[in-house]
């Protein structure tokens, strides 16, 4: 499940160098549209998405982590057989005032409207989120109906991951073991750096803050230039 703490400066530090995370979309807003083809395959079985598509989004990285691939796990499990696993189970409550960042943006209603005016950046990302939200968690308008059925979606989620992988490639991680039983399970030496601690709660919600401010900004743009484009076919029509 997505907000299960950070992962990609851990894995650069045991010499993965490529870690996909939920940050990466809002650098590369692009990607959603793939997504989108994944959400499409996955929940109505439009298409395919298998390990030929998962390497034009993912191809590059060496580990992954957080939405969008949490919720193609399963998936992602079974186009790459040959990797590893690590399940970091959070306490419920915990990983759910996490994952209420996700949930509280993608219900404002100015998001709505800033999408709408701002359908290549803001659009995209809105359209994902509230797609997801409906195919897995089964709801669509409201944060309220999230909240109703989060705590159960997570321990759904991580049910089907325990019953869907190869014990030998699965390793249940518990938040606060340090490097020991990482770098056993994956083949790695210890590092002689101190386990990373990073607040990635607070930079996600500094980066969605900011990804809101941009996108006011663009369709505040967009809406003055549609109504320049209206006063001037209204004049001169």
């Amino acid at each position: 499940m997505p907000r299960t703490g950070t992962a990609c400066q851990l894995t650069r530090i045991l010499g993965y160098n490529e870690c996909y995370h939920m940050l990466h979309t809002f650098q590369n807003v692009q990607d959603f549209d793939m997504w989108m083809e994944a959400l499409a395959a996955k929940y109505d079985g439009k298409g395919k998405f298998g390990r030929a598509e998962f390497d034009k989004l993912l191809g590059h990285c060496m580990a992954v982590t957080d939405a969008p691939c949490s919720l193609f796990a399963p998936e992602l499990i079974d186009a790459y057989p040959e990797a590893k696993v690590i399940l970091v189970e959070r306490d419920v409550e915990a990983w759910y005032k996490s994952f209420s960042i996700i949930m509280g943006n993608t219900f404002v209603p100015v998001a709505r409207v800033v999408a709408f005016l701002d359908p290549l950046w803001t659009g995209r990302r809105a359209t994902f989120f509230r797609d997801w939200m409906e195919k897995q968690f089964g709801v669509l308008e409201t944060a309220r109906q999230v909240r109703e059925v989060a705590r159960d979606t997570y321990r759904a989620h991580y049910a089907e991951i325990r019953r869907i992988t190869e014990k030998e490639r699965l390793l249940e991680y518990e938040l606060g073991s340090g490097w020991e039983p990482l770098c056993k399970f994956l083949g790695k030496p210890v590092p002689d750096v101190a386990f990373p601690r990073v607040n990635e709660a607070a930079a996600l919600r500094e980066r969605i803050l900011l990804g809101r401010r941009k996108g006011i900004r663009r369709a505040i743009q967009n809406a003055a230039g549609g109504l320049f484009i209206c006063v001037v076919v209204v004049a001169f029509g």
